[in-house]
Order: C-alpha cells, then sequence, then structure tokens
C-alpha cells in the first residue's frame, strides 16, 4: 500500500506530505505483512487492539526504512 502511494506520486509529479500509522512496541499481530511474517491467519495470535490495528515494533522499522529509501531516490540520493 505505501509503495502504491509514492508510485502515484512519482508518476503525477507530487509531493508525498506524510504518512500516518499506528504502532507499539509490543509483540502484536494486528497488520499483515513486513519482516515479521504476519498472515491472515496469525492475525488472532496477539490481536489486542479494540481500536486501530497497530504494526508491532519491526514491521514498524521496516516502514521506516522503506520511506527513507524512497525518499533518498525521489531526491538523487544514493540507496543505502
Amino acid at each position: 500500500e505505501l509503495r502504491a502511494f509514492f508510485d502515484v506520486h512519482d508518476e503525477m509529479g507530487s509531493h508525498p506530505g506524510g504518512v500516518h500509522v499506528e504502532m507499539t512496541g509490543e509483540d502484536v499481530t494486528e497488520c499483515t505483512g513486513g519482516v515479521s511474517s504476519v498472515t491472515d491467519e496469525s492475525l488472532k495470535e496477539r490481536y489486542n487492539t479494540a481500536c486501530d490495528p497497530r504494526l508491532n515494533g519491526s514491521q514498524a522499522l521496516e516502514l521506516a526504512f522503506l520511506i527513507a529509501e524512497r525518499m533518498r531516490l525521489r531526491t538523487g540520493l544514493p540507496s543505502l
């Protein structure tokens, strides 16, 4: 989803102004994907929120590096 967000901005020549995510340092399984390999089947293992689903710590860190890499490429800086 985030890659598509950047791809659309790249295609339109517009600036991605910001991203908002919910995260926690707890080892939750509330969002699928990432290096933590949370799947649809494993969501129920540690789905603790009664509100918006949150990224766990490893997912949040992975997302931060993905955003940093995309921003570096957009500004012509070398890859990390």
